[in-house]
């Protein structure tokens, strides 16, 4: 009896040390809590700040903008017209009245360079453009039917394809005559079908889907689930593919200028500018070094933010 009557009283003193202070609820931690809870970023916002953290890819999507900026804008201010002829400043270095100096007519290089920038970065979207929309309808309809339908449009472009791009652009253009929707046309006439390939494996691994199977189920036709479910899902490669498409575009312009195919006088290219400065390089070396310069400088940040594009869509592709 004893026993229980100290448990007792040893149970009264443990209960009178829990006083209500202790049951309080504690906030700090609820703090601390949503400190480290963010809000959940959907796909193309983690995207962008995998993007943000490649330095080089920035840093190319920079540079890639003042070019654009410059190429809208340089023209319009310019004091010279980018054909304007002056008899008296031919063949001047540069200078701060002419930057990238003169050539041999007395025009100024530098309003020409970037007047040739609208000419060249001008093909080089369109047919990027042209190249994705070609090829997501011709490979989303081979891939989405496949059987018959898909084999002999493989068998088609594997036909295109047997033949060289250049030469094919070659030969278009001597057809159609230079200029630029000539131009445009004949590189994007089998420019295409890689983004065809490419989208006709998309839809492949994910026309089997339960989504699109659901949406057959509903009544919806071919071409709504191809636009409306396929493109979306294969978006990523998509992008990545096209903004491989532009350096390839304005290496293709610059080569046709250079060999005398390019657009027409009075007109003015960075392929036409870099062929021009050729003829001059051991007198006049600077007529060359400007646009060449711009060329592969250019080229050279949309390659690294292709790369960029890349690592931020598809993290799995990463080496």
């Amino acid at each position: 009896m004893s026993d229980m009557v100290l448990d007792a009283a040893a149970l009264e003193d443990q209960e009178a040390l829990l006083t209500d202070d202790l049951f309080e609820k504690d906030d700090s931690a609820y703090s601390d809590a949503d400190k480290m809870t963010r809000p959940s970023l959907s796909y193309w916002s983690d995207a962008w700040r995998r993007f943000k953290a490649n330095p080089v890819a920035m840093v190319s999507a920079v540079i890639l903008l003042l070019i654009i900026l410059m190429t809208i804008f340089q023209p319009i201010f310019s004091p010279y017209e980018y054909d304007q002829i002056d008899y008296f400043a031919l063949n001047q270095g540069p200078s701060m009245a002419h930057l990238f100096g003169t050539d041999d007519l007395g025009r100024d290089i530098f309003t020409r360079c970037w007047m040739g920038a609208r000419v060249s970065l001008t093909i080089a979207f369109v047919v990027a453009v042209l190249n994705g929309t070609i090829g997501i309808l011709y490979g989303g309809i081979a891939g989405y039917f496949g059987g018959l339908a898909d084999n002999l449009m493989m068998r088609f472009c594997e036909l295109i394809a047997s033949i060289p791009q250049m030469l094919w652009v070659v030969l278009l253009i001597l057809v159609m005559k230079p200029g630029v929707f000539p131009i445009i046309i004949a590189i994007a006439v089998t420019g295409w079908i890689g983004m065809a390939r490419l989208f006709r494996g998309q839809v492949f691994s994910l026309k089997e889907s339960e989504f699109v199977m659901a949406s057959r189920t509903m009544g919806a036709g071919s071409i709504w689930i191809i636009l409306k479910h396929l493109l979306p899902n294969a978006m990523s490669p998509i992008i990545i593919s096209m903004a491989n498409v532009i350096p390839g575009a304005i290496f293709s312009e610059a080569f046709l200028s250079y060999i005398g195919l390019g657009v027409p006088l009075p007109m003015a290219s960075w392929g036409m500018l870099a062929s021009d400065g050729a003829n001059k390089l051991l007198t006049y070396p600077y007529q060359l070094l400007f646009p060449a310069l711009l060329i592969c400088v250019t080229m050279l940040c949309f390659n690294l933010m292709g790369d960029g594009l890349r690592d931020a869509l598809d993290p799995r592709m990463r080496q």
